[in-house]
């Protein structure tokens, strides 16, 4: 079944109201201690924790898009449940990460958001929303119908003299290849000609990458490894389609479109990801990393 694009703009609704709603509820546990217990997923630290309030985000967030997956049947692929495969039998899923930002959020500082996408059966995405449980800003995208922030349509607008930013998961300040990193960066930034880096740690992997896309120039980005990991499908699904409507680089170390909807596994790691303020830019990241 083929979603017309009165049906798509139907179902963004939808995916809003209920990110918004999860976002509401996760805004009533900021104060409050909540248990952190491990789960067995990728090798990064980020990917081994959930706390109730992922689950209950969850369970919210299913219920409220239940009607839209028997109306138009629908699979729906989430960060806390078992994937059932039906994303491969189905022409389109929701694909969703009820608590982005697991560990800024149990530490008490932002980075933290609700994501929800609609990914086609070729693995892209149609739908991308987000939303900020700590601003209360909602980020939308339909395929072919750009990118709203709060209702307004947005355009990129890069910063014409400012340093390159470099925005960092919250686990970055114990990865192992910080600095090499860093200093990765700091080389390709003075190959394109901006006047050195700022490094911005902290956030999760989807408000960095919505930040990538309002505060350029910027970058954000996960390399190839051979570990599990280096992010989900849910983790970057509703980006891409933002990035994608925006007109900005969201894509792996090959230079290839994301691979939302890859068989073998939920996992990223295979070929990394991408998020960058120009296509330049993001060449010149893929060199460094040696991937012309």
């Amino acid at each position: 079944m083929k979603l017309t694009s009165d049906h798509l703009h139907h179902l963004a609704d939808q995916a809003c109201h209920a990110a918004k709603e999860a976002g509401a509820l996760i805004a009533g546990y900021c104060h409050h201690d909540v248990e952190v217990r491990e789960k067995d997923a990728g090798s990064g630290l980020a990917s081994q924790v959930v706390t109730e309030v992922d689950e209950r985000s969850e369970a919210l967030i299913v219920d409220l898009l239940n009607p839209s997956i028997e109306a138009h049947d629908l699979a729906i692929l989430t960060e806390e449940r078992e994937d059932d495969e039906r994303r491969m039998e189905k022409d389109y899923f929701w694909c969703v990460d009820p608590l982005d930002g697991t560990l800024p959020f149990t530490r008490g500082i932002p980075g933290y958001s609700v994501s929800i996408a609609l990914v086609r059966n070729d693995g892209r995405a149609m739908i991308g929303v987000i939303y900020d449980p700590v601003t209360r800003k909602l980020y939308r995208a339909v395929a072919g119908a750009g990118v709203e922030i709060d209702g307004q349509a947005f355009q990129p607008i890069l910063r014409p003299d400012g340093p390159l930013k470099f925005f960092c998961d919250c686990t970055f300040p114990m990865h192992p290849e910080r600095d090499a990193l860093i200093e990765e960066v700091a080389q390709v930034a003075t190959r394109e000609g901006y006047p050195g880096i700022e490094v911005i740690e902290g956030a999760g992997g989807v408000l960095n990458a919505c930040h990538v896309l309002t505060d350029g120039p910027a970058c954000y980005f996960k390399k190839p490894k051979m570990q599990q990991g280096g992010g989900s499908l849910w983790d970057f699904a509703a980006t891409a389609c933002l990035f994608d409507e925006a007109g900005l680089h969201a894509r792996d170390f090959d230079g290839l479109p994301l691979d939302l909807n890859r068989p073998d596994s939920t996992y990223m790691n295979h070929r990394g990801v991408c998020f960058a303020s120009t296509p330049d830019l993001a060449a010149a990241l893929r060199d460094a990393h040696g991937k012309g």
